[in-house]
């Protein structure tokens, strides 16, 4: 086929139409731009989002650290030594923190002595064991037999805390790290625009690959002589310099390329911190996600989550968890103290747990060989920052960690009370419905029933 000059110009006039009206894909995701009214779910006009008693915020931001798969209650958060080897394994012993009288799981000693910073969660539950609807429950805090597909918490944090809503920064209000689950849609009925960002590539590696941000191979300079080719081949843009169409064009096209090329991107250059702290946080791939977070919350991002695969360990459970729970350990032990040495902390929450724990009894029998399966009938969570205290426990499981004994919490109950933090009024704030219903931001009545309520304890 032959290239014309008039169908390169007409490419690079489209190409950068492209890259703003992309509403999720490409540059235009990177730059955080929001889609063309049009490509908004018509739907979600009928009932606006409302927040009518805001509380007064003391949080932020939040970064979520999601062990994906499901992490053991009783190696991490809720250690039972005394359950005997059908229950602890290899791993039977606890270890002291720095708060008395809490004890934590043997292979957890840096955050050991960090207890005053965080609070540990013990009595979580919903009953659900499989991966889909646990971790569809845990992060929306709905039932997932109820016929809408209700967002998860970083949807609605981009709802009500991202653009439109006071937020400018150029990054994205609502980061993952890296990789998106596919367990179920993030936005949920809010759609397309409240989705995440997933990073893609592995923040352990030299470089960051971000999708959009940076290509591997293709040096700053090939990218701005890219730039200059384009604006030499856009002579229709030359033409119509100060219609509004193509003004929006280009102010798409300078945010995408600052994003690339200028200060906002080089959040995602790890290679700016020094190697004592980069060893710190661990050179793997949770280690450096951890660090990356820290540097996206200095950004100002308000929602950014880490998701933290290989924790499904219905094999070999026990091999996977000394090498993941020490890179847990450096990783967020090093985020709640830079947090906190840099004055982020109290206007930060972090938590961190997967969808379920895991069965308190080790099956030793075949084919598991010593694994653990899914257990929703409890399980933990750490919670820290934005106005969570440290240095306590709510609720606690049995003598095996098999059913709570006190304070059960749900899912509900979890996310009203960082809503709450955040300064959104978990009963009075409405999402827009894409039917017309009444939506209140967290459930009442029948889907509350597993829970005592928010967190009020440690709040």
């Amino acid at each position: 086929m032959d290239i014309t000059r008039r169908s390169l110009i007409r490419s690079g006039v489209l190409g950068a139409a492209g890259i703003l009206m992309a509403p999720r894909e490409g540059i235009a995701a990177i730059a955080g731009l929001p889609p063309s009214p049009s490509l908004a779910s018509a739907g979600l006009r009928k009932t606006r989002a409302t927040a009518p008693r805001a509380t007064a915020a003391r949080a932020r931001s939040v970064v979520q650290v999601w062990l994906w798969g499901g992490p053991s209650h009783l190696d991490t958060f809720d250690p039972k030594p005394s359950a005997g080897y059908d229950y602890c394994g290899a791993l039977d012993k606890a270890i002291p923190t720095n708060v008395d009288g809490i004890l934590i799981g043997e292979l957890l000693p840096e955050l050991a002595k960090r207890a005053d910073k965080y609070s540990l969660i013990r009595s979580l539950t919903h009953g659900i064991n499989a991966h889909e609807t646990a971790a569809y429950s845990v992060q929306t805090g709905r039932n997932p037999a109820d016929r809408l597909v209700y967002p998860g918490m970083g949807a609605v944090v981009s709802l009500f805390r991202g653009y439109g809503a006071g937020y400018t920064g150029l990054l994205p209000p609502y980061i993952v790290l890296a990789d998106l689950q596919g367990r179920f849609s993030e936005s949920g009925f809010l759609g397309p625009r409240y989705a995440p960002f997933a990073t893609g590539g592995d923040p352990a590696q030299t470089p960051f690959a971000v999708q959009g941000v940076v290509t591997p191979g293709v040096s700053e300079q090939r990218q701005r002589d890219r730039r200059a080719l384009l604006h030499q081949l856009d002579a229709l843009g030359a033409l119509m310099q100060g219609q509004s169409t193509f003004e929006a064009y280009a102010q798409g096209e300078d945010q995408a390329y600052e994003l690339i090329l200028g200060e906002s991107g080089k959040v995602f250059d790890l290679s700016q911190e020094k190697d004592d702290v980069r060893e710190r946080y661990g050179r793997n791939t949770l280690g450096q996600s951890c660090l990356a977070a820290r540097r996206l919350v200095e950004r100002g991002v308000p929602y950014v989550t880490i998701n933290a695969k290989g924790w499904d360990t219905h094999k070999q459970h026990f091999q996977t968890m000394r090498q993941k729970l020490p890179q847990l350990d450096k990783g967020l032990s090093s985020l709640l103290q830079d947090l906190s040495d840099r004055g982020l902390l109290d206007s930060t929450i972090v938590w961190c747990c997967g969808e379920f724990g895991r069965t308190p009894r080790v099956q030793w029998e075949a084919p598991w060989n010593g694994g653990r399966g899914h257990w929703g009938q409890v399980f933990s969570a750490l919670v820290a920052g934005g106005g969570f205290k440290g240095g306590h426990v709510v609720g606690s499981s049995d003598a095996r960690g098999e059913e709570v004994r006190d304070r059960p919490v749900s899912p509900a109950d979890l996310m009203g009370s960082m809503y709450e933090l955040l300064g959104l009024d978990p009963d009075n704030t409405r999402l827009p419905s894409p039917d017309g219903q009444d939506l209140r931001l967290t459930p009442a009545g029948p889907q509350r029933e597993s829970g005592r309520g928010r967190l009020a304890e440690i709040m």
